[in-house]
């Protein structure tokens, strides 16, 4: 009897276990959708903003339907979705393998526009409040990553509709990296470290020369020469500082010094 009921008890356990098995495809919705199904659902939620619910159904598109017309529109899809959804990571790793997968695709232009603004986005907030963060000890990888896949598109497809906001984000983001290399070699400046600071700034003229951060540039490669006592190297600074910025803030008090205190130890 005992033999009987334990025998018993474990083909219950055995059967229990497998009608539980069996319960996530019951309960999933989308069992046995089409791909046009799973494509329009996903549309939709992308309309109403659901953009969890969308990546679910583009994601089921793929894996169910791999090789149609719609699984490829989905990985595209889906990259804008993880964008809106404030996943920039995982929208830069969508676009990264839509590229890599359709390189000669009618939208790959797209990707390329998508993938920059993910970059863009992430680090955005950044380089908008210098004023509220010490940047020396992060490098804006993200920025540069933005800049780089901008440059690829316009140079890859000049005729492309994104092209001209690419070259307009690509200008600004010139501009923001200028400001942090600034940044950085002003912190090293007030920490009395003047060969990073000169080398930091030199980079700058050299990498960035039509920014507006170029001139504070020159001005601390100045300081930097000097207290080093670099008169050659300080000189040179100068006197590129003086004949592109002749009204420079920078050069604005040195008519009230005395012949004894260089202008750029006012700083």
């Amino acid at each position: 009897m005992a033999h009987f009921t334990l025998r018993s008890l474990t083909l219950a356990g055995f059967l229990l276990l497998a009608g539980c098995s069996g319960l996530p495809d019951q309960a999933d919705e989308t069992t046995g959708w089409s791909a046009q199904k799973l494509y329009s659902e996903a549309k939709e939620s992308m309309s109403d903003g659901a953009w969890d619910r969308a990546i679910k159904m583009f994601e089921k598109l793929e894996a169910r339907y791999p090789y149609g017309r719609y699984a490829q529109q989905a990985q595209l899809e889906v990259a804008y979705a993880y964008y809106k959804s404030n996943e920039p990571a995982s929208a830069i790793a969508a676009c990264e393998r839509f590229i890599k997968l359709h390189p000669n695709h009618p939208n790959v232009d797209y990707a390329y526009y998508l993938k920059g603004l993910a970059n863009f986005n992430e680090d955005l907030g950044l380089l908008g409040s210098l004023a509220n963060q010490d940047l020396s000890e992060r490098d804006p990888k993200a920025t540069r990553a933005s800049f780089q896949t901008f440059k690829e598109l316009v140079q890859r497809f000049p005729e492309s509709k994104y092209a001209p906001d690419a070259t307009l984000r690509m200008r600004y983001l010139v501009n923001a990296l200028a400001s942090y290399e600034v940044h950085v070699a002003r912190y090293y400046v007030r920490r009395g470290a003047y060969v990073a600071a000169a080398n930091r700034a030199q980079a700058t003229v050299k990498d960035f020369p039509q920014s507006p951060a170029t001139e504070e540039a020159l001005f601390l490669m100045v300081k930097s020469y000097d207290e080093l006592k670099l008169k050659e190297l300080r000189d040179d600074a100068e006197r590129v500082l003086r004949q592109n910025y002749p009204k420079s803030r920078f050069l604005a008090g040195e008519t009230t010094l005395n012949t004894t205190t260089p202008w750029w130890k006012l700083w």
